[in-house]
């Protein structure tokens, strides 16, 4: 049981003894208390009284003064300031906490609690490599995936892999017309990257098939089009003109890329690719052997980029083998008449009613949308483990998306629809702005990687530090850990709900708020235990001496630990933890470095009892142990020394 919760059942205790009220542990309210004032954790009283009918001073003192005569072992003294009431907590209970855990290197992790979470992330596509936005999802999942065991949740972690689709055919179809049977062996080139440089390839050749037609069309010349698209170009083309359009720079590019988007679809080479789905759908040996072929040369090059992060699945699960019972959903839909068709076969869901629009799940040549797929899988994971939540880890671009989907479900009577959770996350940018697939300006996750760990190599090297000692694997094991721990840490330490901009250079700062600012607190603790033989064990002993100010805040920051992962969790926000690293991390350090006169304050090996150095040693080693469990919430590995 936390300090915390000891001081809620306290209070609530006092309070129904001194005013007959039967309040709960929620109803009371604590901080820690602000630097100015004496003691550790405040209880806001100005709410008691209602029905103390007494001054908040007055009903401070008077729960203060119940607390320290019925809690002495946790209350040691108390004061009022106003309505608050802050709280001294007793020294011999840090010493007892202490004591019982600063040998715990699974210090925060809670019991198993019978409830079972799956956290979908990554969702590659296997028509191009993985890249910085997929960096965020990648780290966003695992991460929250260790939050979630650690707070005593079965977790199964799963990558769901679109591996049909159009997007899909465009990488084949490309290879197909141009790579003259090039492939990853002939053309050493990592397999995700080659099928990548085609789909790249792909929307060039569709880019310069659609200038001509949009030419025409912006000449009123709709000759390649459908009734229905004639319609929609021709309002595109009179808005165009308007002049309060022409005046709004905005409203220009977005009927500009209506235009753009409508000639694309028209282009000889989408219609190519529109076919080769269809007939892969319809189970062509020659599309299908070539699918399963470039496929392979993907997954080959997603998994070397997996292992590279440190990044781990339970279960796979590919769209190949979901969308078509997506489709036996949508035909349920139409027998149950929860979906209607339209006059060219579609198959929609109504949903306005419900304050959305009308949803496409199967297009009129009978061939499935992202819908339907993700409608088959919501069904085949439940079937496969009946978990209580399925938390599904997609930028916030699909935010509609899973309000649909999990609306759908829901009309439907799928059992999997209550547990859906959108862990929604805003987009990764560079300082040079965003990335696009299709113009081949994203920045490939193993080209980042690479320059992460090239970069901790100069920086560790530039900082002056002795690495004659360490053997070169030990060195390049030290220069992965940093990179890919800036990178991390860098990524989950803002609010997943944030779009963020992400610096390389910055990242890997070894002063800043980094990953790499916290695992060197974490080497520095090793390496006064190695120096003090203090790595075999410690033993308890007899605390007489009264805690110093930093090791009872030290102390004090390692006991929240537990209630920092059960909010993390609550918020789906590894960026709690990171914030919670940095900030135990920094008190380290300034535990380490504080000095007197020129003498350390918190001196161990010097310091002026066995006791008071006995004392130092068991915080420091709580302090690394705390760390780096805050870090594997992360997916960030500690080192032993820098």
């Amino acid at each position: 049981m936390s300090v915390v919760q000891s001081i809620r059942m306290a209070a609530v205790a006092a309070i129904k003894s001194l005013y007959d009220q039967p309040l709960t542990e929620s109803d009371i309210s604590i901080n820690t208390t602000k630097p100015e004032f004496e003691g550790e954790y405040t209880i806001v009283v100005f709410s008691f009284t209602k029905f103390s009918r007494q001054k908040p001073e007055e009903t401070a003192q008077r729960i203060g003064e119940y607390l320290t005569t019925h809690y002495p072992e946790l209350i040691a003294q108390f004061n009022v300031v106003k309505g608050f009431l802050n709280l001294s907590i007793k020294d011999t209970y840090w010493i007892k906490f202490l004591q019982q855990h600063y040998s715990d290197v699974q210090i925060g992790q809670q019991p198993a609690n019978g409830k079972k979470i799956m956290v979908e992330y990554s969702s590659p596509n296997t028509n191009k490599p993985l890249h910085l936005g997929h960096l965020r999802n990648n780290f966003l999942g695992y991460s929250i995936a260790e939050i979630m065991k650690a707070n005593g949740f079965e977790v199964i972690k799963t990558n769901l892999v679109n591996d049909r689709g159009i997007h899909i055919c465009k990488s084949m179809l490309a290879w197909q017309l141009f790579a003259h049977g090039d492939t990853p062996a002939t053309s050493g080139i990592k397999g995700d990257h080659l099928v990548g440089d085609y789909y790249v390839k792909f929307e060039s050749v569709v880019k310069e098939q659609a200038e001509p037609i949009i030419d025409r069309v912006l000449e009123s010349d709709f000759r390649d089009f459908e009734p229905g698209e004639t319609e929609k170009l021709e309002k595109l083309v009179t808005a165009l003109h308007k002049p309060e359009v022409k005046a709004d720079k905005e409203k220009t590019a977005k009927i500009m890329g209506d235009i753009k988007e409508l000639s694309r679809n028209k282009t000889e080479i989408m219609q190519q690719a529109k076919i080769m789905l269809q007939q892969w759908e319809a189970g062509n040996h020659e599309v299908r052997d070539l699918w399963a072929t470039m496929n392979g040369w993907v997954y080959e090059g997603f998994e070397q980029t997996y292992q590279r992060l440190g990044i781990d699945f339970d279960k796979m699960y590919y769209e190949s083998n979901t969308y078509l019972l997506g489709k036996e959903l949508v035909t349920a839909g139409l027998e149950k008449g929860v979906l209607f068709k339209k006059e060219d076969n579609s198959v929609w869901i109504d949903l306005t009613a419900d304050g959305l629009d009308e949803k496409l799940l199967l297009r009129g040549d009978g061939t499935s949308v992202y819908m339907t797929q993700d409608m088959g899988t919501a069904r085949l994971k439940y079937e496969d483990y009946q978990m209580d939540q399925s938390v599904y880890v997609v930028a916030d671009e699909q935010n509609y998306h899973f309000k649909v989907l999990q609306l759908i479900l829901e009309k439907l009577g799928e059992p999997s629809a209550p547990g859906i959770f959108h862990l929604s996350y805003g987009m990764v940018e560079l300082p040079h702005g965003r990335m696009k697939s299709r113009e081949g300006t994203v920045v490939d996750a193993d080209d980042m990687i690479t320059e992460m760990v090239n970069t901790a190599e100069e920086k560790t090297k530039e900082s002056g530090k002795n690495l004659e000692d360490f053997p070169a694997s030990e060195l390049q094991e030290l220069y992965d850990n940093i990179g890919l721990g800036a990178m991390k840490f860098f990524l989950l330490r803002v609010d997943p709900k944030k779009r963020m901009i992400f610096n390389p250079e910055e990242s890997i700062d070894l002063h800043g708020f980094t990953g790499p600012f916290i695992q060197y607190a974490h080497a520095r603790i090793k390496s006064i235990l190695r120096e003090t033989g203090a790595v075999s064990g410690l033993e308890n002993f007899l605390a007489t001496a009264p805690l110093l100010p930093l090791e009872k805040e030290l102390i004090m920051l390692n006991e929240q630990f537990p209630a920092i992962l059960a909010e993390a969790y609550r918020e789906m926000n590894p960026a709690i933890i990171a914030s919670y690293a940095f900030q135990l991390a920094q008190l380290f350090n300034s535990f380490y470095a504080e000095k007197v006169e020129g003498v350390p304050t918190y001196s161990i090996i010097k310091a002026t009892s066995e006791e008071k150095k006995q004392l130092r040693l068991q915080i420091i080693m709580l302090t690394a142990h705390t760390i780096a469990q805050s870090m594997k919430m992360l997916g960030i590995r500690v080192p032993e020394r820098m």
